[in-house]
């Protein structure tokens, strides 16, 4: 028995000895063979240049009438009859509303008839007055004789004055009992029907006149963008254009309006509920098509950045805060970060406001895990459909 358990020890032991040799001489074989090297990964790179680009800014607006006039009576009277279509165009002057003339007819025959009897007076007042005079010179008559007759001339004399005020007022509220258009444009409904009655310059008007060519568009734009602009005008990394006041419209229905506004000018008051002033632009609307109070979008022009720095959008990655970066071919062929400053989207391209300069090599394609300081073999990106390139650049 014992000769047994000597015999399985023994055994055990070199079967142990074998295994251990064994692991030995696998370990010296990984060794000595050379590990398999694995290829650079392949990317695609895009060299920055400078481009003069037109920066433009759009901005929602509401159209608005070039001219209002709320149309109200100036005399009481009855209003007889509405003299115009409602909707349509009207003429400065036209008749609107003819208000009952007869009372101020009458008032205006009795003004004429005073200032008449006023000036039928004044000969023969005058003559008296002419020979109060001469008598009184050789005691014929007595000093107040004469002096009542020449305050009676004066006294007619403005009698005559008042009499022309009376019928020159009379005459303006005879004409006021016509209801005129008092500029050129489309008007609105009626407020009031025939038979109505109305009183001088009463709350509710009787119809409104909007003049719609040209019209306006009001534009509110953020102090914040008002201030920054014109901080890169000052800076010089933005210049005027020829045609820096032209805007461009946009319909609600997505549709370009098909001719240009001008750019009137900027409000100097900002208004504390929005943070905002407003710009004003005026646009030509001959056809009609635009209405007072429609949504419309305006494009403004901010002005032309002649070193601008433009990276396609599949170059630029966000890090987990959101912040925007691009890997970049460094000198050694090595893939470098670079933080990124994005000012705004311009196409299928970033418009760079820090963070990138002229000849950076920033990699398009072949971002997938790929690292900061990793080694690539980069080459020029190339659209689809472009010719290969002659070198491959690193």
């Amino acid at each position: 028995m014992l000769h047994r358990q000597q015999s399985c020890s023994t055994q055990c032991k070199l079967i142990f000895i074998l295994v251990a040799i064994m692991l030995c001489l696998s370990g010296c074989e990984r060794k000595s063979s050379p590990p398999a090297q694995r290829p650079l990964p392949q990317v695609s790179f895009v060299k920055l240049q400078p481009e003069q680009i037109a920066l433009t800014t759009m901005l929602p607006g509401r159209t608005s009438p070039f001219r209002v006039a709320q149309i109200r009576p100036q005399v009481n009277g009855l209003v007889q009859k509405r003299l115009f279509t409602e909707g349509a165009e009207v003429a400065a002057g036209q008749v609107l509303y003819q208000i009952d003339p007869a009372p101020f007819e009458a008032a205006y025959d009795n003004a004429k008839a005073a200032l008449a009897q006023a000036e039928a007076n004044l000969p023969a007042v005058k003559a008296r007055a002419e020979r109060y005079r001469k008598m009184v010179t050789i005691k014929a008559v007595s000093q107040q004789d004469y002096d009542d007759a020449a305050a009676m001339v004066k006294q007619v004399e403005a009698n005559i004055q008042s009499g022309r005020a009376a019928l020159q007022a009379a005459r303006i509220n005879l004409n006021y009992a016509k209801v005129t258009a008092p500029i050129c444009g489309r008007i609105g409904k009626s407020n009031i029907t025939d038979g109505a009655i109305v009183t001088a310059y009463q709350p509710m008007p009787l119809a409104t006149i909007q003049q719609l060519d040209p019209i306006y568009v009001d534009i509110p734009q953020s102090t914040v963008d008002l201030l920054r602009l014109k901080s890169r005008l000052k800076n010089g990394q933005l210049q005027q254009g020829t045609d820096q006041s032209k805007v461009k419209l946009i319909l609600e229905d997505g549709s370009a309006y098909p001719q240009e506004g001008t750019l009137q000018f900027s409000d100097i008051t900002v208004d504390p509920t929005t943070g905002s002033v407003t710009l004003r632009a005026l646009f030509p609307n001959h056809e009609g098509i635009l209405l007072p109070g429609m949504f419309v979008q305006t494009v403004i022009k901010e002005g032309i950045n002649k070193q601008a720095i433009l990276v396609p959008q599949q170059g630029v990655a966000r890090d987990p805060k959101g912040n925007p970066y691009a890997l970049l071919v460094d000198a050694e062929g090595k893939a470098a970060f670079r933080p990124l400053v994005l000012d705004r989207a311009i196409g299928d391209k970033w418009l760079v406001s820090a963070g990138l300069a002229p000849g950076d090599k920033v990699i398009v394609e072949g971002l997938t895990m790929l690292r900061p300081g990793t080694p690539v073999q980069a080459s020029p990106f190339q659209k689809v459909g472009a010719a290969a390139p002659a070198t491959t650049a690193k």
